[in-house]
């Protein structure tokens, strides 16, 4: 394209894209400590831009790391990221060394069941699927009446599901599992329907209002889960990162007066959440290391107060969130070393 023609808007959109990968890129070389994070969500960007070369030098990189946080979760992303650009036999062969090695995340699952089932590999998809929750859930095997797998393992339920309906399979234990999880108004079973693909193509308004509305239904489902995947969780810093984010940013001390009064706020924060009616309670250890790189890829000064909530609700998104309140006789969550009930339990 000459640099005098106007870029069209999926050009605009991938130059975006790209730029913020960069940015992502930039911020990682500053704060190696959560590197791996953010070029993640960089290698993400240069998906969306369909730079994928870039997006799988960014997934080799990290695997090559001595210290890969989640290397099951890279290699998926890995695996699905090549056979999008056509290293179909490459994807394939990082998929069975996954399946091989059982990691006990939900996550890696779904991305390389998900991939297989976009690439009509349904037979491999449906058997990825079941292996993954008769590894993480199996006391929820042959039975519909028991308690239902986390959250995070639902979408394990819900894809199996529809990768049977494809197949037409008889409905099993797992499927009736899957519609006790379900969210959505609408039945799995009309949702995960493979002649819906053909009501959208009809002339006829009443089947197309129909799938309008089926279609809503589960685009609300999905926003539901995105909204709340992990716990309402409060920021706690342990006394030498306290000591060290007030030397560093003194303004803070507005928002923190003294150590104990911030304990003493968790506390009752999470209480008054409680008594509100909010479930999923948890709490996130921040780090001042962290915390200042969360400030530059939002571009902001850690200085503003702002951030800190939405630095808790990053840390709980990426599953640092522990639960509250522990068991009378667990650890205090806040690393006295006595008892939750002899310490900031002790009023319950």
């Amino acid at each position: 394209m000459r640099p005098d023609t106007p870029a069209t808007p999926a050009e605009n959109e991938h130059a975006d894209h790209v730029a913020e990968a960069e940015r992502l890129e930039r911020t990682a070389a500053m704060y190696p400590e959560d590197a791996e994070a953010l070029l993640l969500q960089a290698a993400a960007h240069y998906e969306l831009a369909d730079a994928r070369d870039r997006a799988t030098a960014h997934y080799d990189a990290l695997l090559a790391a001595p210290d890969a946080h989640d290397p099951a979760l890279i290699r998926a992303l890995k695996a699905a990221n090549l056979w999008e650009y056509g290293h179909e036999a490459e994807a394939q062969a990082i998929i069975t060394g996954l399946r091989t090695s059982a990691p006990r995340d939900p996550a890696p699952w779904v991305i390389v069941a998900e991939s297989l089932e976009s690439h009509d590999e349904l037979e491999q998809a449906h058997e990825t699927f079941t292996e993954a929750l008769e590894l993480l859930a199996p006391q929820s095997a042959g039975t519909a009446a028991g308690d239902p797998p986390p959250f995070a393992q639902h979408p394990l339920l819900l894809g199996r599901h529809r990768v049977r309906r494809l197949l037409g399979a008889d409905h099993d234990d797992w499927d009736a599992l899957a519609d006790r999880v379900n969210r959505a108004p609408v039945s799995l079973d009309e949702l995960h329907d493979p002649k819906r693909l053909w009501a959208l193509g009809s002339d006829n308004p009443a089947e197309l209002r129909a799938e309008i509305d089926r279609l809503r239904a589960e685009l609300g489902t999905y926003r539901e889960a995105l909204s709340r995947p992990f716990p309402v969780a409060v920021l706690h810093w342990p006394s030498p990162e306290y000591t060290e984010l007030l030397a560093a940013y003194p303004s803070l001390s507005s928002e923190y007066p003294s150590y104990e009064a911030h304990l003493a706020s968790i506390e009752e924060a999470l209480r008054e959440l409680s008594a509100s009616g909010t479930g999923n309670l948890g709490i996130v250890t921040g780090t001042v290391p962290s915390y200042e790189a969360f400030a530059a890829s939002e571009a902001s000064s850690p200085e503003d107060v702002s951030l800190l909530p939405q630095y808790a609700t990053t840390l709980a998104a990426r599953g640092r969130a522990a639960a509250w309140p522990p068991e009378a006789s667990a650890g205090c969550w806040c690393g006295s070393g006595s008892s939750y009930g002899e310490c900031h339990g002790g009023a319950v």
